[in-house]
């Protein structure tokens, strides 16, 4: 019995031997070498994994920029300052920064957006949807349930006492997870300059029928564009369409919409950019 066991262990430690040269042997063929600017390229970035920049986290981000199949400027929660370490490790330039923001395509919260129905299901916009599209009867505006504060790991997003979400532009990085995140498609990236825009997402409904599920809401009556002397707001589809890069005239829009539809962000200039980024 004892002779068994003996042999028992010899065979076992024979084995381990065995798979250890092997694991050995494999690890030496196999092994690829890195770059040792991922490294670098990593240790500069904020380490949010946030996968804004479309890679696996921070991690596949770093092994792409260094492969030369990213830009240095991808990641928006490291900025402009991010930016400038990572191009400097890789010997690069990196381009002008353009600040950005998430903006909100939505004014019918409480009070101003009709309601249908109260729901006290699970607090998810998506999940609200599954229920006749939600408790709204517009049924292209915001729910209100703060699946997209749930999905900002910056804390940039806050449910408002209207129901909608407030946005800090001091914290938004522009990431784009609550663009992600909404299932009716109504936040979108703008540069911060740009602080006039339209707050409405609904395409179908127009006139008496806008009126009467949305106080706040476009008309199409197309006013907006012919008070625009530049011509930056033309008619879309079937909402007005702004050219950002002209559309230095504003005020017609602001003075001519009847349902007071566009968003004006005027008065709160962007938050300035902090020493060293």
């Amino acid at each position: 019995m004892a002779a068994l066991i003996i042999l028992a262990v010899v065979l076992l430690g024979v084995l381990g031997v065995g798979f250890g040269v092997g694991l050995a042997v494999a690890a030496k063929r196999f092994h690829v070498a890195m770059d040792p600017r991922v490294e670098e390229v990593l240790a500069a970035l904020p380490g949010a994994n946030c996968g804004s920049c479309g890679y696996a986290g921070c991690e596949g981000y770093a092994a792409a920029v260094v492969k030369g199949e990213a830009g240095p400027d991808v990641c928006a929660p490291g900025g402009p300052a991010c930016a400038r370490r990572i191009a400097a490790i890789l010997g690069v330039e990196t381009g002008e920064h353009v600040a950005r923001r998430a903006v909100v395509h939505c004014r019918g919260g409480s009070g101003v957006a009709k309601v249908q129905f109260e729901y006290h299901g699970v607090r998810d916009c998506a999940a609200a949807m599954l229920l006749q599209g939600g408790a709204k009867l517009c049924k292209f505006g915001c729910i209100g349930l703060g699946t997209c504060a749930r999905a900002c790991p910056f804390g940039a997003i806050t449910m408002g006492d209207d129901g909608l979400p407030a946005i800090s532009e001091a914290k938004c990085t522009a990431c784009g997870l609550c663009v992600k995140a909404c299932p009716v498609g109504i936040i979108s990236i703008l540069p911060s300059k740009h602080r006039v825009f339209l707050g409405c997402s609904n395409p179908a409904a127009r006139g008496p029928v806008m009126k009467a599920i949305c106080s706040r809401g476009c008309i199409k009556c197309r006013l907006c564009v012919k008070a625009t002397k530049s011509g930056a707001v033309e008619w879309g589809e079937s909402l007005p369409k702004i050219d950002f890069a002209k559309w230095e005239d504003p005020e017609g829009a602001l003075e001519k919409c009847p349902m007071s539809t566009f968003v004006d962000q005027r008065a709160a200039p962007p938050p300035p950019v902090a020493a060293g980024s």
